[in-house]
């Protein structure tokens, strides 16, 4: 263990990049006395590490940085994004793969939201892709009750504001009416809670489905929902501007996995129209 003027990283990013949790949640491990370096208990964030020490996190021992992965994930309707849920439901890591290792995600999505999510190992990257500055639009499917006219889209497209908290402006599209509904294709670039239905609600349309279908340059494409589907390195590369550090991982070819049988509940898949 080193101290903030020697080498090494700091234990926040260290544990990020293991990924162990954002650098702000293992900040708030440390606060709470749950990470041990060389057998001392931190009671500061304000310290470096490198591989040559032992590091545990509730006692169990911490290994070194990965490398860089990344998935593209459907995620189901009706699971909860966080790792754990207090009110006991579902959640998106009661059925993901067994195979894959310890993950994140990038942002969330809502019980009631479907599509694409982002999965990643790396604690850096998530803060990374989550910020706003990168300038990412997500993109999502949205269907809405009611006869909407481009009109009626003016407020969003100009930057709303719900209940005291403002919206940047969204690229807000009608794809087609179906019956007493309406299919729209809605882009934004903050991801705020609920921010679609909240918005959408706010010039009197009510939302009944919203499935995302882009993170930036990701895209759910033909996953099914519950299929994971991890991002080649080049892909990466490209996409991040990586640099080397991130070297291709020997041996990993991108495929989709399906849920083993072993899920809590099986996930139905469900007609788009």
């Amino acid at each position: 263990m080193s101290m903030e003027n020697q080498t090494g990283d700091r234990i926040a990013k260290f544990l990020a990049r293991a990924g162990i949790a954002s650098r702000r949640e293992v900040e708030r491990m440390i606060a709470a006395g749950r990470v041990t370096v060389n057998g001392k208990i931190l009671d500061t964030p304000a310290v470096k590490v490198s591989e040559a020490d032992t590091i545990t996190v509730d006692g169990n021992p911490v290994g070194a940085p990965e490398k860089l992965r990344v998935w593209r994930y459907y995620k189901p309707n009706g699971l909860v994004t966080s790792d754990n849920d207090e009110k006991g439901r579902d959640t998106i890591f009661d059925h993901l793969p067994e195979s894959l290792p310890r993950v994140m995600t990038v942002g969330r999505l809502d019980l009631n939201s479907e599509g694409l999510l982002l999965l990643t190992n790396d604690g850096e990257l998530k803060r990374k892709l989550e910020l706003p500055s990168t300038g990412w639009v997500r993109k999502y499917r949205v269907r809405v009750n009611g006869y909407p006219t481009e009109e009626l889209f003016a407020p969003l497209r100009h930057g709303i504001t719900v209940d005291g908290e403002s919206f940047r402006p969204m690229a807000v599209t009608i794809d087609r009416q179906q019956g007493a509904n309406a299919w729209l294709t809605v882009g934004i670039t903050e991801g705020k809670n609920r921010e679609i239905r909240r918005a959408m609600n706010e010039i009197g349309l009510s939302v009944s489905r919203l499935i995302r279908t882009s993170y930036g340059p990701f895209q759910l494409l033909a996953l099914n929902p519950g299929e994971v589907e991890e991002v080649r390195m080049k892909v990466l590369r490209e996409q991040l501007g990586l640099d080397d550090q991130a070297e291709q991982i020997q041996g990993q070819k991108s495929r989709s996995i399906q849920k083993s049988a072993k899920s809590k509940r099986p996930v139905k898949r469900r007609n788009l129209s």
